[in-house]
């Protein structure tokens, strides 16, 4: 990629991550018995206002180890939005359980309330919203489903670090939550995960099975009573944590300025859609995502992106559909329903460079592209 190049995703490590990963290397301490491991947990937890917080090694560890502290397994349900990463969807898979899939809200791109109550069962056990984008799911409605049936409320914030709903952060609007705080992240360690939650016996079940169950009052035992896990995070990526949390108040901010600039400079393209907020709530826009329609653009998604990429702007598309998914109808899921909403975000979106070291001149030369290649009335 050229010098003047736009990537997907521009990482900024402007804190103490050198320095606290020399102190790891000086000291020795570079498996997970470091101290950086306990002080990223507890000031990741902090920032997010929740008491217990579990680092591991990705993402996707983070949210099979919240589903297995809750003792779902073979024969459960649980609801995951149809439009999201697969990783979502895969994590229920590991348990055991099914994943059943609720259609996207056409405006916020998150599970639409509506469809998630449509696919409620006899088996359902929980409902996995995911904050995509880094916008905020509608969390009131689904906790008053979730409620209503009985459900436990798992949230999948792998995109949403610093989101905001009902004056609460991400990951503490549910039972319990999951970060990923791989490279592209708002707050990342390179990769890495976490799990937080409020509930000190669900805290101390993830602990148990993220270190493969070994005994806590006699570890060097080798006696184990249940299949756990080796989703240990290393004391190098948690000192790299703690240095991106200590400046996570920053990196939220320029996320969003940039996210508002996007937003101003293509409000008025003809064809370009861009994701609703909710009133009351707060997107940290991991992602500046937009669908093209193209009978109004004048181009389609694919063409945009073509331009974009000979100008030397990187672009993402969107996530498919779960349901288009192969993996998960060879696993057995229901895939025959109709998703439109998914579909239409699948087929015309894409995102734009993003990341808190893209600066103002980046995103205004982004927008003039995006601009000048419209066609209104070409289709």
């Amino acid at each position: 990629m050229s010098a003047d190049a736009l990537p997907v995703c521009s990482v900024l490590l402007a804190g103490n991550e050198k320095r606290y990963v020399d102190d790891c290397l000086d000291t020795g301490w570079i498996s997970s018995s470091g101290s950086y491991i306990a002080a990223f947990e507890r000031a990741f937890a902090d920032w997010c206002g929740v008491r217990h917080g579990i680092a591991v090694c990705n993402g996707t560890a983070a949210l099979h180890l919240a589903l297995q502290a809750l003792d779902i397994g073979p024969g459960d349900e649980v609801i995951v939005p149809d439009f999201t990463m697969i990783a979502s969807a895969f994590a229920v898979c590991y348990t055991g359980a099914t994943p059943v899939f609720a259609d996207a809200d056409p405006g916020t791109w998150n599970i639409a309330p509506e469809a998630a109550a449509a696919e409620v069962t006899p088996r359902t056990r929980a409902i996995m919203p995911v904050h995509i984008f880094g916008n905020p799911c509608a969390m009131p409605a689904l906790r008053r489903l979730a409620r209503d049936n009985g459900l436990f409320l798992i949230e999948d914030a792998a995109e949403a670090h610093g989101a905001v709903a009902e004056g609460k952060r991400a990951g503490a609007l549910s039972d319990i939550a999951a970060f990923s705080f791989f490279a592209n992240k708002n707050v990342t360690t390179g990769e890495g995960g976490m799990a937080l939650t409020d509930d000190a016996e669900l805290a101390a079940r993830c602990r148990r099975f993220r270190n493969l169950c070994f005994p806590p009052d006699a570890p060097r035992a080798y006696i184990h009573d249940a299949v756990g896990f080796n989703y240990r995070m290393s004391n190098l990526h948690a000192a790299v944590g703690l240095a991106q949390t200590e400046k996570a108040d920053v990196y939220r901010e320029l996320r969003i300025r940039n996210g508002l600039l996007y937003r101003r400079l293509l409000s008025d393209v003809p064809g370009i859609v861009l994701q609703d907020i909710q009133p009351g709530c707060e997107s940290v826009f991991w992602m500046n995502g937009i669908c093209v329609r193209a009978a109004e653009y004048g181009r389609t998604r694919d063409e945009l992106a073509a331009r974009l990429r000979g100008r030397g702007i990187d672009t993402r598309l969107f996530f498919n559909g779960m349901h288009r998914q192969p993996a998960l109808r060879k696993y057995g899921c229901d895939c025959a329903g109709a998703y439109p909403a998914s579909d239409f975000l699948a087929d015309n979106g894409l995102y734009l460079p993003g990341g808190s070291a893209l600066d103002v001149c980046g995103i205004q030369r982004v927008c003039a592209e995006i601009a000048a290649f419209a066609r209104p009335g070409a289709y």
